[in-house]
């Protein structure tokens, strides 16, 4: 089968419906590859993040139990967070791709500091997993996927003023029913899972 090398659409007008320091969402124009053009298209662009997957000197995962207002229910998933940003910022430039560490926070940095302080344990034993788009679809940031293995706990949680946050240890059998039973709720999180067995 012959590949079509010419499928990118060209975007021709954007408005900015909301556009702060959080988020900027837009409604879009495209120009197809066949030349007609066809909007609206909806994307925001949100600040990227990290995912942990945290194993305790016992073999135990660190997760966390949290409200999330997209379902309006609380989850189980395991610890993460945003990276952040010096320009006081949410998100990239449109045009900006992985931002120099003058603006951004590395993201292993990242990951160590949202594990203590959203459940007071730290590790000497990381690996960096994978770089993967957060929604493709409708959204440009990236979920960087860590496995943090042999956890010890050093202080309390150290959590926002917006954070209520449950840290609950699960063993292995535990989430594979969380996740098989639908109990496991965050798509990146169940994919960050299925990549650090796989290690």
């Amino acid at each position: 089968m012959k590949e079509n090398n010419n499928l990118a659409w060209e975007e021709i007008k954007t408005n900015h419906i909301i556009q702060n320091e959080w988020i900027d969402f837009r409604e879009s124009t495209y120009r197809f590859p066949d030349g007609r053009e066809i909007g609206p298209f909806y994307s925001y662009s949100r600040r990227d993040y990290v995912v942990i997957v945290a194993s305790d000197e016992e073999g135990n995962y660190l997760c966390v139990k949290q409200f999330r207002q997209g379902i309006k229910e609380v989850t189980t998933e395991f610890p993460a967070g945003g990276i952040e940003r010096k320009d006081g910022k949410e998100y990239a430039a449109k045009d900006e791709v992985n931002a120099p560490k003058d603006v951004a926070e590395d993201a292993l940095e990242t990951a160590k500091r949202e594990l203590r302080e959203e459940t007071g344990y730290e590790s000497d034993e990381w690996e960096y997993l994978f770089a993967v788009p957060s929604n493709a679809t409708i959204a440009d940031n990236y979920a960087y996927i860590f496995k943090a293995t042999n956890c010890r706990k050093s202080n309390g949680q150290d959590l926002d003023d917006f954070e209520f946050v449950d840290v609950i240890k699960h063993t292995e059998d535990e989430i594979e029913e969380m996740i098989s039973g639908g109990k496991f709720q965050q798509a990146m999180h169940i994919m960050a899972w299925l990549l650090a067995k796989r290690r």
